[in-house]
C-alpha cells in the first residue's frame, strides 16, 4: 500500500498553461529568437525549463540558461498567477492527509514560486514537504523526488511505499530512476497521447477522483 504521495505542481495540482505560455512567449520576443507554435509552447508545461528551451527553441546550454532567466523576470511577478487550481485538488489533499498519508510537492519549478502557489491555493496545510528548484537552475525530477524523500525522512526500504503523481513523461522517468512507482493525470491534456503509457505510468487517470479511487485501492 502507498503510504506517501508526491505531487507535481504544474499541469497537476494546476492549470498554469496561460502564466507559461505568456512569459515563454515575452521571454523569446525579449531575445529576439523565434516564437514557434501553440502546440510547441505548451509543452513547456511540465519538463524543466533549460531543457525546454534547449528542445525547443535550438538554445545552446548557455543561451537556454539565460532564456530561464529573463522567463523569470516576467514569470515572477505576473505569469504565477496566471494560474489556477485543479478543480477538487485542495480537497483532494485535505482527504487524504485525513487518511494518513503524507503528502509532499515534487516540482523542478523554483521553490520560492512553489511555495507562493501552494499557499495562494490552500495546498500548504495538506503537505509535510513543498520541494522545487533552487533560485537558479533547474532540478531534474529525479533529485527533486530525492530531495522530497530526504526531507519527508524516507529510504531506500520505503520506495514500494511511495508514489508519484503527475502529468508528464518526465515524472514517470523521474520516479523510476529513483525507483519508485508514478501514476499520470490527464487533468488538462498537456502530455501528447500515449506518453504517459508509454513512459511507464503504473496508471492513468482523467479526473481527481479517478485519481482518489486509485490511491486508495492500492
Amino acid at each position: 500500500m502507498y503510504r506517501y504521495i508526491l505531487f507535481d505542481l504544474d499541469g497537476t495540482l494546476t492549470d498554469s498553461k496561460e502564466g507559461i505560455v505568456n512569459s515563454v512567449r515575452w521571454t523569446l520576443r525579449k531575445m529576439d529568437a523565434p516564437v514557434p507554435e501553440e502546440e510547441i509552447l505548451q509543452l513547456f508545461i511540465g519538463p524543466p525549463l533549460q531543457d525546454s528551451f534547449e528542445r525547443f527553441c535550438g538554445f545552446s546550454p548557455e543561451r537556454a540558461g539565460e532564456a530561464v532567466a529573463v522567463f523569470r523576470q516576467r514569470y515572477l511577478p505576473v505569469g504565477q498567477f496566471e494560474n489556477r487550481a485543479a478543480p477538487g485538488a485542495a480537497e483532494l489533499l485535505a482527504r487524504l492527509k485525513g487518511k494518513g498519508y503524507v503528502l509532499a510537492l515534487a516540482s523542478s519549478k523554483p521553490e520560492e514560486l512553489c511555495v507562493s502557489i501552494c499557499e495562494r491555493f490552500g495546498f500548504t496545510p495538506h503537505l509535510s514537504a513543498i520541494v522545487g528548484s533552487p533560485p537558479l537552475g533547474d532540478r531534474s525530477k529525479a533529485d527533486v523526488i530525492r530531495e522530497a524523500m530526504a526531507q519527508l525522512g524516507l529510504t531506500e526500504a520505503d520506495r514500494p511505499a511511495i508514489l508519484m503523481v503527475g502529468d508528464r513523461k518526465f515524472d514517470v522517468l523521474g520516479a523510476r530512476e529513483c525507483g519508485v512507482d508514478c501514476a499520470g493525470v490527464r487533468f488538462f491534456g498537456y502530455a501528447p497521447p500515449g506518453e504517459l503509457e508509454e513512459a511507464g505510468a503504473i496508471a492513468v487517470t482523467e479526473t481527481v477522483e479517478e485519481l482518489e479511487a486509485f490511491i486508495l485501492s492500492h
